[in-house]
């Protein structure tokens, strides 16, 4: 066992940041309001599986059905940017049949364990030990359960317009994480053609 605090620590920010459960809040809240009820420990649970199953065999499935990273951050940046603009716009584009699954997606992928965590994990284990980002992974996962399982609390706490202000404010930043996504990847797209 490998474990250093710095490595955890670093790991730990890096995902914090590529997750922005806090800034998903405005997304978890709409949803749940779409939907009427987000499982938040199957969530939870199910983006951590995703997530460490990646880091082990990530870049393996991708280059098996032929996709490198760079095509899967494209992907994700595509579900973000929609995200973003029911977010900006108050319009509805993800529609669900069955509610139940809001859970999995878009909360658990590619909300928490998308395309921008993905692409972070596999940097991630190239530069650290497999069992520090795990810890990370874990630490990560606690916090967005929180998050999660108090989403009521906080819209009643902000209130209508206090979301509806930061529902936009966020919708914006997470469009400009989407064109981010893409731009850093799409020139590595063309590069490989």
């Amino acid at each position: 066992m490998n474990l250093n605090f710095k490595e955890i620590a670093t790991a730990s920010m890096i995902l914090f940041a590529v997750i922005d459960i806090v800034g998903s809040i405005p997304i978890i809240i709409s949803l749940r309001s779409k939907v009427g009820h987000i499982q938040s420990e199957k969530a939870s649970i199910v983006a951590a599986c995703i997530m460490v199953a990646f880091l082990f065999v990530g870049e393996r499935i991708l280059s098996l059905i032929g996709i490198d990273v760079n095509s899967f951050a494209v992907a994700g940046s595509f579900i973000i940017f929609f995200l973003a603009i029911e977010m900006i716009l108050g319009i509805t584009l993800y529609k669900d049949d069955e509610p139940e699954s809001a859970s999995i997606v878009p909360i658990a992928f590619p909300l928490i364990a998308g395309a921008g965590t993905m692409t972070s994990l596999l940097a991630l284990r190239a530069e650290y030990h497999v069992e520090n980002i795990i810890v990370a992974i874990i630490l990560n996962i606690i916090f967005v359960y929180i998050v999660l399982k108090s989403s009521a609390k906080i819209e009643r706490v902000l209130g209508k317009i206090g979301l509806s202000i930061i529902r936009k404010v966020f919708g914006v930043i997470l469009l400009a994480i989407a064109v981010k996504l893409f731009a850093a990847n799409i020139n590595q797209l063309f590069e490989h053609l």
